[in-house]
């Protein structure tokens, strides 16, 4: 369901907008001293930005400003849905694990879907970030970036929120689960 040129109708446009901004306010612990006018401004001037959140929403992510980067001049936007988003879960880690399956092959891979959606998936330090400020994933899970030598090794990593702590596991990559997906962040 890739939009090949990225740009959202108005109408779909202004909808995300709403929704993004009704976020925005309810939940001011995340981007404190942050303005909804000042990031509106920057989404209207990036249409393949919005295109992107557009995409974090369709699959449940829930985006929200969690922040802004004065160095870059960027607000950064991370999915906050309480469990792993929903339409991004049975996935595997990466293209790699996924070609390695010989039987029951999950239908995409964290990876490919973040790119193709033009998102990062979260770090495991901004995982750690995010958790300060709810409580996330605490009947999910969500594959986060793997450090190269894990990979190397076939392996990959997931975070959690049980027992008011976060988690850091091990898989096999090539391993999906129905309540494991991936969040992603964005900068605008």
């Amino acid at each position: 369901m890739t939009n090949r040129n990225k740009e959202l109708p108005l109408e779909e446009r202004e909808e995300l907008l709403r929704a993004l901004k009704t976020r925005f306010e309810k939940n001011m612990n995340r981007h404190i001293d942050l303005e909804w006018a000042k990031v509106q401004v920057k989404l209207e001037a990036n249409t393949e930005k919005l295109w992107s959140l557009n995409e974090m929403e369709r699959t449940g992510g829930e985006p929200d400003v969690f922040g802004y980067d004065r160095k870059t001049d960027e607000f950064v936007f991370y999915d906050c849905s309480a469990e792993s988003p929903i339409g991004r879960r049975n996935v595997c880690y990466d293209r790699e694990a996924l070609e390695s399956r010989k039987k029951h092959k999950p239908e995409n891979n964290a990876i490919d879907m973040a790119a193709d959606m033009g998102i990062e998936i979260l770090t495991e330090e901004q995982y750690r970030e995010l958790q300060k400020l709810g409580n996330f994933d605490t009947k999910t899970s969500s594959w986060v970036k793997t450090p190269a030598n894990i990979r190397k090794l076939k392996g990959a990593i997931f975070c959690d929120r049980r027992y008011d702590t976060v988690f850091v596991y091990h898989n096999g990559a090539e391993s999906y689960y129905a309540a494991r997906g991936f969040r992603g962040s964005l900068r605008v």
